[in-house]
C-alpha cells in the first residue's frame, strides 16, 4: 500500500504537558510506529434514520514523533487504504467503493494534516486541521484522548503509546451526495480512531 493512502499529519509540535500527564522522560525525540494489530479507524453513518451503519478501513499505517522529556509531538500520520473499506456487506462495500462514495479507484487515499493543535484537560486535546477527500480540502477537527504509554508487557516488550481521536464531517461538503436527499445516506460522517504506536529503538 502506498505511503500515503489516508494520511493523518500533525504538523509542527504542541506541548502536552496536560495531555499525558505522568509520561516517562526520554532525553531526545523518538519515532513511533502505528502498530498495525492495535490500529483502528472506524466511521458511523445514518441509514434512512434507522439505524446508523458501522463500517471500517482494514488497511493502515501511519508514524510519528514524540518528545517525551519536552512533551511534544509532531509528524503525526495515519494512512487508511480507501479501498479497504469495510462494513461486512459485500454489495454495500463494493458501492462505498464507486464513483456514488469514495470513487477509490480515482481517489485512493484520504488526508488529513493538521497545523494546530490544544490540550485542553488531563489527558485531552484537539487537534484543528484539513481533511482532503475525493480532491476536495475541508477545515476538520479531532478530539485526542490519551490512553497510556509505557513498557508493552507481551512478546518483544517495545515501547508502546496508545491514543483515541474522535471526529466528524459533512460529506457532501466533499461532492459526495448520494443519498443525502430524502437522509437515504446521512450526510454527517463519525470518525473513530484508535491506534497505539511503537517507539522505533
Amino acid at each position: 500500500m502506498k505511503k500515503s493512502a489516508l494520511a493523518t499529519t500533525l504538523a509542527g509540535s504542541f506541548v502536552l504537558a496536560t495531555l499525558i500527564p505522568g509520561a516517562v522522560a526520554r532525553a531526545e525525540p523518538a519515532d513511533f510506529a502505528l502498530d498495525p494489530a492495535h490500529t483502528s479507524i472506524g466511521f458511523l453513518v445514518s441509514h434512512i434514520n434507522y439505524a446508523d451503519v458501522l463500517g471500517m478501513f482494514l488497511e493502515s499505517e501511519g508514524s510519528f514523533v514524540f518528545d517525551e522529556e519536552a512533551g511534544t509531538v509532531s509528524d503525526i500520520r495515519i494512512v487508511i487504504n480507501t479501498e479497504s473499506v469495510f462494513t461486512n456487506h459485500e454489495a454495500r462495500d463494493d458501492h462505498l467503493r464507486s464513483p456514488d462514495f469514495l470513487n477509490a479507484d480515482e481517489f485512493p487515499e484520504m488526508v488529513f494534516e493538521a497545523d494546530e493543535a490544544v490540550a485542553v484537560g488531563d489527558g485531552t486535546g484537539v487537534v484543528r486541521g484539513t481533511l482532503e477527500l475525493l480532491g476536495e480540502t475541508r477545515p476538520m477537527e479531532l478530539t485526542l484522548t490519551f490512553a497510556g504509554s509505557g513498557d508493552y508487557p507481551f512478546g518483544d516488550e517495545h515501547y508502546a503509546v496508545g491514543v483515541s481521536a474522535r471526529g466528524s464531517f459533512l460529506r457532501s461538503e466533499y461532492g459526495m451526495t448520494y443519498g443525502v436527499s430524502g437522509d437515504l445516506v446521512g450526510d454527517e460522517v463519525e470518525l473513530i480512531i484508535e491506534f497505539e504506536g511503537i517507539r522505533d529503538d
